[in-house]
């Protein structure tokens, strides 16, 4: 009995091991020309059984995608067939991170560690244009950090109705452990002519693609550390002219700037910057703000962006201690270093330093930052961070700081229905020392056709983050024309229902219930602002969709508030006001789509009337041309009235997939600004570019305020 009993163990352990798949180990190069006629890729396994992702979510694919892999100890090697209906192509772009699945693209995401901590995405084209980015943790769920940028090499073929995908991933670019060598992976391929998305491992509709928690384990066999190109230096030089016509001045400003990276180790990244250019060759797209509070904007620097997310997210919407866009905002950054990835298989560290220089405006100040990252369990983990702001004068450290400490926790259940996060932190600032605390609590719960959210967070008025963003703590009052702060709790629940019809030939899915509601309490604990929010939409198999809204806000006006911006300010009082909005979105795989929006109803004092269209032409793979048009007319009766026109103008023109020449139209008279940027790339080494910027600035008569042309150079060298 015991011979049987031992037998069955060993099959059982047999089995289990062969569950998961190996990543084979072939000490072999091979040229990335997208044709797969090596002898190497005949004696690989294959991975198939595709599903589809959307529509039709977890039904087995008609067209199916075969992918193979293999490694040297240097790369990782992908191959992938799709069988396609049709030897013809479509592409949304051809521009280098221009599209994120869009077009006839093949997708891999890694995640080094199969830990859910980050994941390493790469995209290519049909037309071999390579997109790139970060899959970072988010609160509940996962998003993507487009602006990180890798070099790797893919090409592509069609062969009859095959098209063929072929893929060169350096090991060096992943963080990984190679005592540990189980990697999530997950592919996806993107059809855009059939408008359907299928994935090797099945995700709900529910969930995102890019789901790190979904991904597949594979082994890497023979899996070492990697001990070449360690260093990759990166110099660059920019020319800035710049002309005011108000002062009639001219100036001409020419800026060398070093960013280097070093990897201690395959996980773990040291990353220095010295006098860096940080002007804006991506330019922020901009809104029609009609609250009180600021507006947040993406970073896009290259040295904040590894790791970001260690960095980023330590807080929550609305509350975050760390928003890197404060650093060099107001003065120049003289350096920065910045230690980041895995210490552990469990373990993450960040570790950045960032000093600015004196002007007129502002001291010298030092930028820190500290966080660990624990993942305690499979379900639970634990971020610590310390920020800091101090003022120096060269070396010597000066009385004037402001640091943050705190810890967050987070809980994904074994079935990945539940989401919890808790959220604690406080702040030090020189002579400040109470109503100093941040709370937060979160609590999520998602299946196909439920989500329900619940939250609550207290913000004392004292929990001051200079190098953070939390824009509801300070309250600008217009009638006395003081920035007031103040210390809130916030209450959010929103409940989504939706069902999804089985046989339905054209619907995808119907939202019959959406309820939301934000409350704010003053530190009085009485209802500052109350915003409730009910939609039903709308959703069919070809990607378009109509909704329907209905907003009602309530708001304890405490301060003057001169949203026209003509100096009659609306007066403090209780406020309730009513609105509705319609809505379409069209199907996004024609050569011509739009989207439209029409809101009306009350407003304070008065109404709000706001139209939004959006109408874009795909002329590829020449040409993509997209315009956006929104107006909002408020009028307040006695206070007056005004319309705030906002148009966005984006012509992308692709003379191959390493020249583009991309013009940005901005027209806000909100901001009273008529912006026009205009911007030739050429990337004539895997991310070494040459850019040549032109712009111009008018206001609303047309009149010239200021122009400015940018040279900027840049090269990579991997040592």
């Amino acid at each position: 009995m015991k011979k049987y009993l031992f037998l069955l163990c060993l099959f059982s352990i047999s089995v289990f091991a062969q569950e998961i798949p190996s990543i084979i180990f072939q000490d072999v190069e091979i040229n990335i020309d997208g044709q797969l006629n090596e002898d190497v890729w005949s004696t690989l396994p294959e991975h198939t059984n595709f599903s589809n992702y959307y529509p039709d979510n977890g039904e087995k694919a008609k067209r199916q995608t075969f992918v193979k892999m293999f490694h040297n100890g240097k790369s990782l090697f992908v191959s992938a067939v799709y069988n396609d209906t049709t030897s013809e192509t479509q592409i949304s772009s051809l521009k280098r991170d221009g599209f994120y699945g869009g077009g006839d693209a093949f997708t891999i995401i890694i995640d080094p560690y199969n830990k859910q901590q980050i994941g390493y995405y790469f995209a290519a084209n049909i037309e071999e244009a390579q997109t790139d980015a970060l899959i970072e943790p988010l609160e509940n769920g996962f998003l993507i950090n487009k602006n990180w940028n890798a070099i790797w090499n893919s090409s592509t073929s069609i062969k009859g109705n095959q098209k063929y995908y072929e893929m060169e991933i350096p090991l060096k670019i992943l963080g990984f452990d190679f005592n540990n060598p189980t990697f999530g992976i997950q592919f996806y391929k993107r059809n855009i002519k059939l408008n359907e998305w299928t994935i090797f491992k099945p995700v709900g509709s529910e969930f995102r693609l890019f789901d790190l928690r979904f991904f597949s384990p594979f082994t890497m066999e023979n899996l070492s550390e990697i001990r070449t190109n360690k260093l990759s230096i990166i110099p660059s030089l920019t020319i800035n002219h710049f002309a005011e016509n108000k002062t009639n001045t001219n100036e001409t400003s020419f800026k060398p700037s070093l960013d280097l990276q070093y990897n201690l180790s395959s996980s773990l990244k040291l990353d220095a910057t010295v006098n860096p250019d940080f002007s804006q060759i991506e330019v922020d797209q901009q809104v029609t703000n009609l609250t009180r509070f600021a507006v947040n904007f993406p970073e896009k620097r290259n040295f904040f962006l590894e790791n970001s997310d260690l960095f980023s997210n330590l807080g929550v919407q609305g509350v975050n201690p760390f928003y890197t866009r404060k650093i060099g905002a107001s003065s120049n950054i003289q350096f920065g270093l910045k230690l980041s990835g895995n210490v552990g298989t469990n373990t993450r560290l960040g570790v950045l330093s960032v000093q600015t220089e004196k002007n007129k405006n502002q001291e010298n100040n030092n930028y820190g930052a500290f966080v660990v990252k624990q993942k305690i369990s499979s379900q639970f983990s634990a971020t610590g961070f310390l920020i800091n702001r101090q003022t120096t004068d060269n070396f010597k450290i000066l009385d004037n700081y402001n640091r943050v400490v705190g810890i967050n926790l987070n809980y994904i259940s074994k079935n990945k229905q539940w989401n919890g996060l808790v959220n604690y932190g406080k702040s030090f600032t020189t002579n400040i020392s109470d109503k100093n605390n941040f709370f937060n609590t979160d609590i999520w719960f998602t299946n196909k056709e439920t989500y329900i959210n619940l939250s609550a967070k207290k913000v004392g008025r004292n929990y001051i983050t200079d190098v953070g963003f939390a824009p509801r703590l300070n309250i600008y009052d217009a009638k006395n024309n003081i920035l007031i702060k103040e210390g809130f709790l916030n209450f959010n629940s929103t409940v989504e229902l939706s069902t999804f019809p089985k046989n339905s030939k054209h619907i995808y899915s119907y939202r019959y219930f959406f309820f939301s509601n934000n409350t704010y309490l003053d530190e009085n604990k009485k209802v500052s602002q109350s915003t409730t929010f009910f939609n039903n939409a709308l959703f069919l198999k070809n990607s378009s969709s109509i909704y329907a809204n209905i907003y009602h806000d309530f708001v304890n006006l405490k301060y003057g508030f001169d949203i026209l911006r003509n100096g009659n300010y609306i007066e403090p009082n209780n406020y309730n006001f009513i609105s509705s909005q319609v809505g379409y979105n069209s199907i996004r795989n024609k050569k011509v789509f739009y989207n439209l929006a029409f809101r009306y109803g009350s407003y304070y004092k008065g109404t709000r009337t706001r139209f939004y269209s959006n109408l874009g032409y795909h002329l590829l793979p020449t040409a993509n041309l997209e315009i956006s048009y929104e107006i909002n007319k408020i009028d307040l009766n006695e206070l007056g009235n005004k319309i705030f026109h906002l148009v966005n103008f984006s012509g992308e023109i692709f003379f191959s997939n390493k020249l583009n020449w991309t013009t940005y139209i901005q027209y806000n008279t909100q901001r009273n600004n008529l912006n026009f940027n205009s911007r030739l790339q050429w990337e004539y080494e895997p991310l070494s570019y040459v850019y040549l910027v032109v712009t111009d600035n008018y206001d609303k008569n047309i009149e010239l305020q200021n122009w400015g042309v940018a040279l900027k150079v840049n090269y990579r060298l991997d040592i």
